[in-house]
């Protein structure tokens, strides 16, 4: 089996002389590590624009490496942080339900009166590599210091809000000064918000890529010598066309059993009154077509997700849609805002799976 995000902070761990953690992805010994990850930039979307980041495209890379199924962001973080797959640390997805409730968790904005500790309880690999001596810090914006996704994914830790680029850097660098063992996790979510309003090829989604690109040298050549830098992302992102999207809301035969809708366009879940899962799974099937993959929750996760916790299993779908190609599942009723994004993520394509390990020594 190939690595996933999952392995990524144990191997750095292990590259820092931790105890206890995997070495699935090889990473050189240092004494400090820095993982920026750069949200959206997968390693396709990358390849193809290798023009306008000359000093990324340059860097060795560690190959084979993906994100999280659903391939978004609350997912690939969770499983970065805690080392775990989906169906251990129970994100499902963009959006899941509460069980036991009516109610969908927006696990970005975390709209619902969920408490993050419970709905995530594993520690995370950066409060254990604290455990084993590592001075680690998380780096991000203010406003994500007490956020659940935070919580659930970076916890135990200390956070520096950072909110201008050069604030970064310079908390970056104060993290990572010797002589002890350092670990500083970074985020940068530009390139993301470029690729969704604009899509992956606009003009503002290159621009942000060349600047992330002169941004990432300078903090390579500012780090200490012994420190290594990992440039990595959450997922990857497509561009889909305006015009003729499916609406759900159009074909209410598709809806018949179903109880809630959630997760995203380009990856669905759907949770069904009780007995009737396969009949909808069916449905969905034969609608779409070659257009998505529809599974029921257990192949899913046998597929995808991992091994399904009892306690978490209810945050999946009954029936999960992944989109293929340039097709994705809409909802003027429930996700109107996604109708006037152009770039998507989340599904199992490879331009939206595949995630770049650059490792700058």
């Amino acid at each position: 089996m190939s690595a996933g995000i999952h392995d990524l902070l144990g191997s750095v761990g292990t590259a820092l002389g931790a105890e206890g953690f995997p070495t699935t992805i090889g990473l050189p010994p240092a004494r400090g590590y820095v993982v920026l990850v750069v949200d959206g930039m997968g390693e396709i979307p990358l390849r193809d624009h290798a023009e306008l980041a000359p000093w990324l495209s340059r860097l060795p890379s560690v190959e084979g490496v993906s994100s999280s199924i659903p391939s978004t962001t609350s997912v690939s973080l969770t499983s970065l942080g805690t080392g775990l797959r989906p169906g251990v640390h129970g994100m499902a997805g963009y959006s899941c339900r509460v069980p036991g409730t009516r109610q969908v968790l927006n696990t970005l904005s975390w709209n619902a009166e969920v408490d993050p500790l419970l709905w995530q309880p594993h520690r995370t690999v950066p409060a254990r590599l604290q455990d084993d001596g590592v001075a680690v810090t998380v780096v991000n914006e203010s406003r994500f210091a007490d956020s659940g996704l935070t919580m659930c994914s970076q916890r135990g830790v200390p956070f520096v809000g950072a909110d201008r680029p050069w604030e970064r850097l310079e908390a970056i660098l104060e993290a990572s000064q010797g002589p002890r063992r350092t670990l500083v996790y970074a985020y940068e979510g530009r390139l993301d918000h470029a690729g969704h309003g604009h899509g992956v090829d606009s003009r503002e989604w290159r621009d942000l890529l060349t600047t992330i690109d002169r941004e990432a040298a300078e903090l390579r050549d500012a780090l200490p010598a012994d420190v290594t830098l990992v440039v990595t992302a959450d997922h990857g992102m497509i561009d889909l066309p305006t015009e003729d999207r499916f609406d759900v809301e159009e074909h209410p035969e598709l809806l018949d059993g179903v109880q809630l809708f959630a997760g995203e366009a380009r990856f669905r879940h759907l949770y069904t009154s009780t007995g009737v899962e396969s009949e909808v799974a069916a449905r969905w099937a034969d609608r779409l077509g070659e257009r998505a993959v529809v599974l029921e929750r257990e192949a899913a996760a046998e597929r995808w997700f991992g091994p399904l916790d009892p306690a978490v299993r209810g945050r999946f779908g009954d029936v999960v849609v992944a989109s293929l190609g340039d097709f994705a599942v809409f909802s003027t009723r429930h996700f109107r805002v996604e109708l006037g994004l152009r770039g998507f993520h989340g599904s199992i394509t490879p331009a939206e799976t595949r995630i770049p390990v650059l490792v700058a020594n």
